[in-house]
């Protein structure tokens, strides 16, 4: 039986002088709303909300906490409180600005402000539906990134991670500026597997070091999903999460297959971004910005017709084996035993 997600606050809700309109999205850490201040203008409140941790029925303010849950939703609503601290001393044009956060209901509100637009992950949708050589141009390619990495680069400054850098974080406004948003997984999160503490990632953004609860994390961290983002933004669809990558590393193939419809100096930042080994990366925005922004002649580099067959045997001897494993399983010949 699925867990009931704890209700959201009714429209013409009021908490800390603004007034609920209705919600705008759900996650697993809390409920976004869309609210007017006292003059009328439009924001997002970010309600603390937990739902592996707190319920709420229809109609009341406050969440419930079960006692044995409690020590954790306390350590995530402090997280969250403090996240929202360090984000209101961030003033750029590229990452979210936070308002204001209170407390109110055993619970803490974000407040943000509010952007009219869609996200990087509804464009890429779109653009790949259109079914075109290229997702995206390359000169839109590096000019959004340069924006988002300006933002990047202010909260790294602030000794800040964003660790949840994806396609769907990156929204573009109506007057086509990127923004940075949901900053939900730079506080510590809880993890599935038991009481303790981890970033939360999402599969093909996130790098290999987050599956992993004893290594460090740094700005290399974001710089692998702000590459993982870029290969979105040329291939249509996110690149293969790190884990398999680890057990097979098919990248550098993937990434030759768009040889001569992007520059090869576009596709070398993506193989540099995306290093399995974290040291390989670049170790700030700043390098990353250094090489994004690099002027001069681009080289396009078109397959020969011996890579391109060599990469259509590849492709074939994959499909079958997908077909192979596929037809074993639906008969039971040779399924995995469970």
């Amino acid at each position: 039986m699925s867990k009931i997600k704890p209700a959201p606050l009714p429209p013409d809700t009021a908490i800390g002088g603004y007034r609920v309109i209705r919600r705008l999205a759900t996650g697993g850490f809390g409920v976004v709303y869309l609210a007017v201040d006292g003059d009328g203008q439009k924001v997002a409140i970010k309600e603390y909300l937990p739902s592996s941790l707190a319920t709420r029925s229809p109609g009341d303010l406050a969440p419930k906490v079960p006692p044995e849950k409690l020590s954790l939703y306390r350590l995530g609503l402090k997280s969250f409180f403090e996240e929202g601290r360090a984000l209101a001393q961030i003033s750029h044009a590229s990452v979210v600005s936070v308002l204001n956060f209170f407390r109110e209901n055993e619970t803490v509100y974000m407040v943000m402000n509010y952007l009219e637009g869609a996200s990087l992950q509804d464009f890429i949708v779109t653009a790949r539906d259109l079914k075109t050589q290229k997702v995206f141009r390359e000169s839109t390619i590096r000019s959004l990134f340069d924006e988002v990495l300006r933002g990047l680069r202010i909260v790294h400054q602030h000794k800040m991670l964003h660790l949840d850098i994806k396609p769907a974080n990156i929204f573009i406004t109506d007057d086509n500026k990127a923004v940075l948003i949901d900053f939900g997984a730079a506080r510590e999160v809880l993890s599935k597997e038991g009481n303790f503490i981890r970033p939360m990632y999402t599969p093909g953004f996130a790098a290999p070091e987050m599956y992993r609860r004893d290594s460090s994390m740094g700005p290399w961290t974001d710089i692998y999903a702000i590459g993982a983002c870029i290969y979105a933004c040329m291939q249509g669809f996110p690149p293969t999460e790190a884990p398999q990558r680890q057990e097979k590393d098919r990248l550098s193939l993937s990434l030759a297959k768009l040889r001569g419809v992007y520059s090869d100096n576009l596709i070398e930042v993506v193989e540099w971004c995306m290093a399995l080994d974290p040291l390989s990366r670049p170790q700030s925005v700043f390098a990353l910005q250094k090489e994004l922004s690099r002027e001069g002649e681009r080289r396009y580099t078109k397959l020969t017709v011996a890579e391109k067959m060599r990469m259509q045997l590849d492709s074939l001897v994959t499909d079958t084996r997908k077909n192979v494993q596929k037809m074993g399983e639906a008969t039971g010949i040779g399924a995995k035993p469970s």
